[in-house]
């Protein structure tokens, strides 16, 4: 007769990990750390939290339309420059923080897709220019109404005296962090 075996059970299979919620972080971070303003804290990190769903909100979008984030940026950083669209590479890598190394490899990628052209300026012959084609300013503007419909979805619990109260808090606050690390406006990594 065969003797039976014990079921060794296996790892629990439970629900997703949960983020804790603001409160809870904010309990732990007390606990941990006494000296903490939980007021200044709940904004801290309701922000990074808003910030960092945004991005992955936007970078959806954008993946729906055959781009990625990283292009994303570059065809909004053209269309910022104004009509014709043009840059040089250095300028756009230092505009959004990177090296020009990733720079030109997001150039390289972005002219293949036919997003962007990549010519010599025809008054330095040593100079390039990076300018945004038809349909690059036509996925810049798909993904805009993208995301104008999400964004306007975002406050839609918030009057327009609420937004526009809010709009100027964040502003003073990015202000104190623009006064602070004036540098900081790009990347401290290469996202490619």
């Amino acid at each position: 007769m065969p003797t039976e075996t014990p079921e060794v059970p296996g790892p629990e299979v439970g629900p997703a990990l949960r983020e804790p919620s603001l409160d809870e972080q904010i309990a732990a971070y007390q606990r941990e750390f006494g000296d903490l303003d939980p007021q200044v804290e709940k904004v801290v990190s309701a922000l990074g939290r808003l910030n960092r769903r945004m991005n992955v909100a936007y970078g959806r979008q954008v993946a729906d339309l055959g781009i990625s984030s990283a292009e994303w940026e570059v065809l909004k950083t053209l269309v910022l420059a104004g009509s014709p669209y043009r840059m040089g590479p250095s300028e756009l890598a230092k505009r959004l923080g990177l090296t020009p190394a990733a720079m030109t490899h997001r150039i390289d990628r972005m002219a293949a897709e036919g997003l962007v052209t990549r010519d010599r300026d025809e008054n330095n012959r040593v100079r390039v220019i990076v300018e945004l084609t038809d349909d690059g300013r036509t996925k810049w503007q798909q993904a805009m109404r993208m995301a104008t419909a999400f964004e306007g979805d975002l406050l839609q619990d918030l009057a327009p005296e609420e937004r526009g109260v809010l709009g100027e808090l964040l502003i003073r606050v990015l202000r104190r962090v623009e006064e602070a690390q004036p540098d900081a406006g790009g990347r401290l990594t290469d996202l490619d």
